[in-house]
């Protein structure tokens, strides 16, 4: 009797051997080899090829892509199994039923979600978010650059008739090293879409061709909900507005005044059609293209709730000691300016600022007005960007809310 098929094929794997005890972090599943654990391949796997991983006394440990870097090999399974169609279409089934019990997927207010978060999902280097008929997918990795035609077809597999479009925006995200020439546009469809998305009953138009990311945030849906607990009467500052999420749930909130702020005009004309989608008309809401720190610095009104959502000040560590000088910065200029009885909405996307070091950052910006200054909450991610428990690195979203008088 011959070998199986899908063993023959799993064998035809190329296989990556590790250095004695460069194995203990796989052994604890943590889903990323690095260059330097790497003992020798063999064979030469192509950029974004599926490897197979072993110790040093040949024992099997997981498969993974392969790829040029300090990051050698994402990991993709610790089962020896073949990764083809079905592979791809249970994972995005398994994401897509754990929305639908959190109440995003397929919710008659909400069709707005994140559906696969890279490593909380088990797909290292995809990140895929859903705009009601239409799925954004993004590679980070080569792996799933190369994969990206037969995820597609997963995914429209796996998720039937809700969704009919998949869009690739992988040009800025993909290492600049691979050089793989990923060029963005529809994968499936494309035809008549339609780009307004709900969130929470709220109305948003999403740019996934131009816009930043996949074209919105949507992992600040949570905080952008409590905002709109506090924001009764209040008088509303929301810094680096990109598309006006938070500006759009103030408002909904019964804020007295909000205020807009943003350096593109383009991104600042998308948050006057998404404010005039929900609140036409709406007196309240002002925009304004311009530097933070520059409107802070001249700023005639006063404000009692301020939200400030910077891009990344650091996206490498060798950064990280200017970014937490820039975030005391914006900090301390904000709660010098918010009235007594004030809310200081704060957050930091970078991935390599920890928790501790933004705290730090806020404490001495906090220190250098004089100011009491309380914290009233510790933000994070929503659950539809879930935090592997054994890759801690995934937790990227810090926010507190200050209580300042």
């Amino acid at each position: 009797m011959g070998m199986p098929e899908n063993i023959r094929k799993i064998m035809s794997y190329k296989q990556v051997y590790l250095n004695p005890k460069k194995e203990e972090s796989l052994k604890r599943f943590h889903p990323w080899v690095f260059s330097g654990a790497i003992h020798h391949i063999d064979g030469k796997p192509e950029e974004g090829e599926i490897v197979e991983v072993y110790d040093s006394q040949k024992h099997f440990l997981a498969l993974g892509h392969c790829q040029i870097g300090s990051i050698a090999v994402r990991i993709l399974s610790f089962r020896q199994e073949e990764i083809n169609l079905a592979f791809w279409q249970k994972r995005f089934e398994n994401a897509y039923r754990v929305r639908a019990r959190l109440g995003l997927a397929g919710s008659p207010t909400n069709n707005t979600y994140r559906l696969i978060h890279g490593e909380g999902d088990l797909m290292s280097g995809l990140i895929v978010d859903v705009y009601a008929g239409t799925a954004v997918m993004q590679a980070h990795s080569p792996g799933m650059h190369v994969a990206r035609h037969e995820l597609a077809e997963a995914l429209k597999a796996a998720l039937g008739d809700a969704i009919d479009t998949v869009y690739y925006k992988s040009e800025g995200t993909l290492p600049y090293k691979a050089d793989l020439g990923a060029e963005d546009g529809y994968l499936i469809g494309g035809e008549n879409v339609s780009d307004i998305a709900v969130e929470n009953g709220l109305r948003f138009r999403v740019d996934w061709v131009k816009g930043q990311k996949t074209g919105f945030f949507v992992d600040q849906r949570d905080n952008r909900s409590l905002l709109e607990k506090y924001a009764e009467g209040r008088k509303v500052l929301n810094m680096f507005c990109y598309t006006g999420g938070f500006s759009a749930y103030a408002l909904r909130g019964n804020a007295k005044m909000v205020h807009s702020v943003d350096s593109s005009s383009k991104v600042i004309a998308l948050t006057d059609e998404n404010i005039d989608l929900n609140f036409p008309g709406d007196s309240r809401h002002r925009s304004f293209s311009e530097d933070a720190f520059r409107f802070m610095e001249k700023a005639a009104a006063s404000y009692d709730l301020i939200i400030l959502d910077p891009p990344a000040f650091a996206k490498h560590r060798k950064v990280l000691h200017n970014a937490l000088q820039g975030y005391r910065k914006l900090n301390a200029a904000a709660i010098e300016k918010i009235e007594p009885g004030g809310l200081l909405f704060t957050f930091s996307c970078s991935q390599v600022v920890s928790k501790e070091d933004f705290r730090l950052a806020v404490f001495s910006a906090a220190a250098q007005t004089g100011r009491n200054v309380k914290i009233l909450h510790q933000l994070s991610q929503p659950a539809d960007h879930p935090i592997n428990i054994y890759h801690p690195e995934g937790e990227y979203i810090k926010g507190l809310v200050l209580s300042v008088d």
